[in-house]
This record gives structure tokens, sequence and C-alpha cells, in this order.
């Protein structure tokens, strides 16, 4: 195997690993606007990253990081339902992102790659930045699994049982802006959050428990991944796509699979 190929399949491989079990919790507490929200914000990470000539993931990452952050002061006012704070930030950040782009006139830019992805151009050091990150972000979720579990189940009954919601909550968020933000590489950031809630979906159908449910996301995000490739390498597709319209394909296999399956028990 080209070694181009072989970084693309373990960059991909490394973001579903974690894009699975946190992506369950996308589909139970309901929060794929959020995860667009912070896909949009992405964009403006990358012009900030290369107006100040910063390191671009970092960039990203802080971003995506400060925008949780303020998502979450924000939803302590009360003020405002969440798909008002959200629509405002997605669409704030992406603008601001997209004018901060547009100042730098001798910036060459292939946005291309950014909206959609360019997981054949992972470099040695994009799989550090995916591989770290997916490796703390695992530990984190290993260690707040109980709460985040008891959050989702039922707040305000977790709340009065002395778990720190809103802690757990933000960390949550945290997690899923980190996760973002080392994925953009993978398939670009129109279509992060679709590596998050689609696997999630597909494996909601043959899960029992929770911890089922994430492991099998996983599993699902690591076949579309290699599915993706595979026929971005033989038709000349772009890969980004490829993988996402894999995905979508598992989801829509899998109600037909769980017949096929339930027909031949009976």
């Amino acid at each position: 195997m080209d070694d181009f190929l072989l970084r693309a399949l373990l960059a991909g491989l490394g973001v579903a690993l974690v894009a699975g079990p946190l992506g369950s919790f996308v589909v139970w507490r309901r929060m794929a606007y959020f995860g667009d929200t912070l896909a949009h914000a992405a964009l403006l990470g990358v012009a900030l990253g290369f107006l100040l000539e910063f390191n671009i993931n970092l960039a990203v990452i802080v971003v995506c990081l400060a925008l949780a952050v303020a998502l979450v002061a924000l939803q302590q006012q009360r003020k405002l339902a969440n798909d008002t704070l959200l629509g405002i930030l997605s669409h704030s950040t992406l603008s601001l992102g997209l004018i901060v782009l547009a100042l730098m006139e001798t910036l060459q830019l292939d946005l291309m790659s950014y909206l959609f992805g360019d997981i054949l151009a992972v470099s040695n050091s994009d799989l550090y930045w995916i591989f770290g990150s997916t490796l703390l972000a695992l530990t984190v979720l290993v260690l707040i699994w109980r709460p985040l579990l008891a959050i989702t189940v039922h707040e305000e009954l977790a709340q009065v049982e002395g778990v720190p919601v809103t802690l757990v909550r933000l960390a949550l968020m945290l997690l899923i802006a980190l996760v973002i933000a080392v994925a953009m590489k993978v398939v670009g950031i129109l279509l992060i959050t679709s590596l998050l809630i689609i696997p999630a979906a597909t494996a909601r159908g043959f899960a029992r428990n929770p911890e089922q449910m994430a492991i099998l996301a996983a599993l699902i995000g690591c076949i579309a991944v290699s599915g993706g490739l595979f026929a971005s390498l033989e038709w000349d597709l772009p890969a980004g796509p490829a993988i996402v319209v894999t995905a979508a394909a598992l989801f829509f296999a899998s109600p037909l699979w769980m017949a096929l399956h339930s027909a031949r028990q009976r």
C-alpha cells in the first residue's frame, strides 16, 4: 500500500473510532445542529490560522472549543431557545470566516479541500493530531461515561443525585468540538456532522445497550471509511463525500439486513 493511502486509512479509522461513541450521544441528545454549528466555526478557525500565521489544526480546535464554552454560557441565561442560539452562532462564525478569508487577497487557498475534506493529503503531522486527539477524547469519554448517560436519560434526576450537569454537558461539547476540529481533514467542514450521526443512527437498530451502540457505531464508521476510500480509488470519486455516501448506504441497508435476520430466526 502506498504511503499516502496508508495515512489516509489510518486518519479515517482514527476519526471513526471516536466519532462513533460521541455520535451516539449526539443522536441520543439530538445535538446534530450543534455539530453543524461547530463545523461552520471550523472555517473561522482556518481563516484565523492563516491570518495569524498559526497552526491550522490548533486554530480550529481553539475556535471550536471557544464556541462550545460560549454556547454553554449563553444557555445559562435561558433567554433564547437552543436552536436559536445555534443558528446565530452557526451563521455568524461561517460568515465571519468567509470575510476574513476574503480580506486576505494574497492568500491562495483551496477552499474545496476544507469544505469537503482532503483525506488523501493527510500528512504524518496530521496523523499525530488525529490520534492524539482521539486518545484524549476517548479517555475523557470513558471517565465521564456514567454521568453522561445519567444526564442523557434524565437531566433533572441526575442533578438531584449530585451529578454536575453543567460541567458534564460542557465536557461533552468540548469533546465534540475537538473531534470536529480534527475530522475536518477527513470529510471536510460541510460533511463532518454526518460522520458523527450516520454510523450512530445505523448502530441504534442493532444495539441492546448504550455500550453496544457506541462500539457498533465506531465499527460502522471504520467500515464506511474503508469502503469510501476504496470507492474513491476505484472510481475516482472525491474521498470525503464517498465516505459519507458509504455510511449512508449502510444506514439504508440496515433495515433490510434486520428484516432478513428476523426472517431467518423465525
